[in-house]
């Protein structure tokens, strides 16, 4: 099952180990979950396991930085690819079947894989990198002047 937990269906019906479950939407009202991924693997399994899976192949003569980022752009054309021509697509995903659901998680996964890759050939400490860019992001948008705007940064006045 590729959905996750959902509100509202009994918990044993949903896959919570492969997909995570569901937290509370901060403001929103009780109902309103917000969608959560599994602990496991970490990006650290997931570097651990591409290495190896590489390593046996002898591929890391062809896994340089710009083939990476190469490879990993032909993926977001695909995940691209199974959004185009749907207009708008809601949350979650529900009017898609589950084989929809699952190439996109495919496809979904091979760009988390280069991009993990892409940061270990980088020398780019993807966890701690996303703390600093948070950190950033929360200065250059500040909740109680954003707040419900899609404008960009440089766009808001003091």
């Amino acid at each position: 099952m590729l959905t996750g937990n959902v509100p509202g269906k009994d918990a044993s019906k949903n896959d919570t180990r492969e997909l995570g479950g569901a937290e509370k939407r901060t403001g929103e009202p009780e109902n309103s979950l917000r969608f959560t991924f599994s602990p496991e693997p970490t990006i650290e399994d997931i570097r651990r396991m591409q290495a190896e899976f590489t390593d046996e192949r002898d591929w890391n003569q062809f896994h340089q930085p710009r083939n990476l980022l190469l490879a990993m752009v032909g993926e977001v054309g695909e995940v691209a690819e199974l959004f185009q021509w749907r207009g708008e697509v809601a949350e979650g995903l529900p009017d898609w079947t589950e084989s929809e659901r699952e190439q996109l998680a495919h496809e979904l996964s091979d760009v988390m894989i280069y991009l993990v890759e892409l940061a270990e050939k980088c020398r780019v400490d993807l966890p701690q990198a996303v703390l600093r860019k948070m950190a950033l992001n929360r200065l250059k948008y500040p909740a109680r002047k954003v707040h419900g705007s899609a404008k960009k940064y440089t766009e808001y006045k003091d």
